[in-house]
């Protein structure tokens, strides 16, 4: 067991040093600019009025769930995750499980708002969906993903935050860490 935790944080630690960030035009840039930049956008649109709108399936659903109420109870950012078992099972019910996030941002989406739009393996259809939803609305993404470095959704965001893990466990792990690491820095700069 031993041995395999220690692989576990050993391969995790090369994970974190192979991180992707593209932008919209699909240029790599360093991870540490790509934070900044995504900070960065998350505070000018906030003080332009803009919400934060999260979505993602499964786990991606939980840190989904946790960064929107991070977002806004410590960086003082509207934000909001559209999972809601409620919406997701009416939806899905109604139009298709695919359109479960496309419909919700549909409605609730104005210009400027920013879309972090979380998938491990980068091909859930509704989360895909939900981006083309953002985009039409005239809305910023972020993307976060993982699994095949050619997933669609890597290149789909203003910022694109790829982990070239084909697990899930580390992929979700560094999605959160990535996360927390943009909010982490906004509330340091406005306290510092």
């Amino acid at each position: 067991m031993r041995k395999a935790a220690e692989k576990y944080y050993k391969d995790l630690a090369g994970f974190i040093n192979s991180l992707r960030v593209t932008d919209g035009a699909n240029r790599r840039m360093d991870f540490h600019l790509g934070i900044e930049r995504a900070g960065g956008l998350i505070v000018r649109q906030a003080a332009a009025g803009r919400k934060m709108m999260f979505i993602g399936n499964g786990a991606s659903a939980a840190i989904s769930s946790h960064m929107s109420t991070d977002f806004w109870k410590n960086g003082g950012i509207r934000a909001v995750a559209f999972n809601d078992s409620s919406v997701l099972t009416c939806i899905g019910n109604d139009y298709g499980y695919r359109h479960i996030f496309e419909k919700p941002i549909g409605m609730f989406a104005d210009e400027g708002d920013i879309l972090v739009a979380i998938s491990s393996s980068g091909r859930s259809e509704n989360i895909l969906l939900g981006v083309e939803a953002a985009r039409q609305r005239r809305c910023e993404v972020i993307t976060l993903s993982g699994f095949s470095p050619d997933n669609p959704l890597s290149s789909m965001g203003d910022i694109n935050f790829y982990v070239a893990a084909q697990a899930y466990g580390p992929v979700e792990v560094l999605h959160h860490s990535i996360c927390h690491c943009i909010l982490d820095v906004i509330m340091g700069a406005k306290n510092g």
